[in-house]
């Protein structure tokens, strides 16, 4: 059996937009000849694009498609549409010296760009017929959209890489003017269907148009998704995500640079558990892919090329230890009802209600009359959910507040008693704790305290359960 030797790698979009600091490392280096290929790169759109294209992902200031679904006014996703086409611009310009390849680059950009918007204002016109509703369509647009960032990245990047002397090779899975159907697996078989790997190097989107519509069911994540589709489609030796840091023990701004620690090893568990609190290693469905074809995961800092990074398998760990804190201001969610003892259905209720507006399930707890359930949601969305629990069980109290989650995760806790230490930390830093949870599993441990104490509470944490940490000695191994 022959044992596969290439490997498929992902670039965020911040590292992206120093795409051409990683000419003269990640992408050459010390490379020479066939040490230049064997490697397949998944790229995002250069940082920033896809906020103006959709909406901005913290903030949420309208972009192209917030603008258009909203239609406040006719003109305002055109404005909009042209203020993307400008930034793309701006992006290759700054990466591109050749007056020939920026030339390209700006065609590309105009002519998908003007196809947007043709598209854009014919559905505009079919939509203004009663038989037709605009929004049947918006998933569509919204990923004809996505699509423009991650094809003029790749596109772009493919131009610097050839000027630089590589056989680059752009790979668009974006669908763009294909009027025939595929599935994921179909879209990315064909994509690469004649790569050679030993002498070309892939630069492929990060969006693929398919039948499955990633949009639907990843939203922003479809990028970590189709990386992954394609580490297991091709039987790639290592799947690596390139990020502008390292995967470490906490967010050195919190704690500082001199007290952080890399993780260098993890597994998928740990990396689902970050992804549930939102410090993304990698997307769930992603991580699933790579786990059920044996592909291993590596994440490494884009811009420490001499450093392995951190891997992540399915590997347990010979030493029990806390490896990384994080957490997030969650709402808290708390249906009280005194009748709800030994009556089912509450539960279901409520998360039919979370999931009719969408809300994202960070924990919850519940006990004889009382469900808690903290979410990652505006509060003013959560208040929906409230008065459609207040509806259907006019006896019960409803109430939602702002908290913080913070987290203690590691591959195994067993015997490290992070509950107790962690409530002492908390105690010492003047840290109330409104809830605490810990499962029998021994991954993580959550501490449920003040919005407002959400840093100090990682900062302790993370000071007492890994840069204080005793050794362990005498603690049973996971089996």
């Amino acid at each position: 059996m022959t044992l596969p030797t290439h490997t498929v790698e992902k670039i965020g979009g911040t590292s992206m937009s120093r795409v051409a600091e990683l000419l003269d490392t990640l992408f050459i280096g010390d490379r020479t000849g066939a040490a230049l290929y064997g490697r397949v790169f998944v790229v995002s759109a250069f940082g920033g694009i896809t906020n103006l294209l959709l909406e901005h992902k913290k903030s949420g200031q309208p972009g192209v498609y917030a603008r258009f679904a909203n239609n406040d006014d006719d003109h305002g996703w055109l404005d909009a549409l042209t203020e993307v086409g400008r930034a793309m611009r701006a992006a290759h310009g700054d990466i591109l010296d050749n007056p020939g390849d920026r030339s390209m680059a700006d065609e590309f950009v105009r002519e998908r760009i003007e196809g947007a918007r043709s598209c854009l204002f014919d559905l505009q016109r079919l939509c203004s017929y009663g038989h037709f509703r605009l929004g049947d369509h918006m998933m569509v647009i919204r990923e004809l959209l996505s699509g423009l960032g991650e094809a003029h990245s790749a596109f772009a990047t493919t131009l610097l890489l050839q000027r630089a002397g590589v056989n680059a090779r752009f790979i668009d899975l974006s669908g763009w003017r294909d009027e025939s159907e595929h599935s994921l697996s179909e879209r990315i078989a064909a994509g690469l269907r004649d790569v050679d790997l030993s002498t070309e190097m892939p630069i492929v989107t990060g969006y693929a148009q398919c039948s499955e519509g990633l949009m639907r069911e990843f939203d922003r994540g479809y990028s970590e998704v189709t990386f992954a589709r394609i580490a297991a489609h091709t039987g790639a030796r290592e799947a690596i995500i390139h990020k502008e840091f390292h995967l470490s023990s906490a967010d050195p701004k919190l704690v500082g640079e001199g007290a952080v620690r890399k993780l260098g090893h993890t597994n998928y568990d740990v990396a689902d558990q970050l992804s549930n609190l939102g410090m993304e290693a990698i997307h769930p469905k992603a991580a699933k892919t790579l786990r059920q074809a044996e592909v291993p995961l590596r994440v490494t800092n884009a811009f420490d090329p001499g450093d392995p990074g951190t891997l992540i398998d399915d590997q347990p760990t010979e030493t029990p230890a806390v490896e990384i804190v994080t957490g997030l201001k969650v709402v808290a969610l708390e249906l009280f009802e005194q009748d709800m003892v030994g009556v089912k259905g509450y539960d279901a209720a409520i998360l039919d209600a979370l999931k009719r507006h969408n809300v994202w399930i960070v924990s919850k707890t519940s006990n004889a009359n009382t469900i808690t359930h903290y979410v990652q949601a505006s509060l003013k969305t959560v208040r929906r959910v409230a008065r459609d629990l207040e509806a259907l069980y006019p006896a019960s109290q409803v109430s939602a507040r702002t908290l913080a989650l913070v987290s203690p995760i590691g591959r195994d806790l067993k015997g490290l008693r992070v509950l107790s230490r962690g409530l002492s930390a908390l105690e010492e830093a003047d840290i109330e704790v409104v809830a605490a949870h810990q499962t029998p599993r021994g991954v993580d441990v959550q501490f449920v305290i003040a919005a407002e104490a959400l840093d100090a509470g990682i900062a302790a944490l993370h000071r007492a359960l890994i840069e204080e940490a005793p050794p362990v000695t005498g603690v049973a191994k996971a089996a």
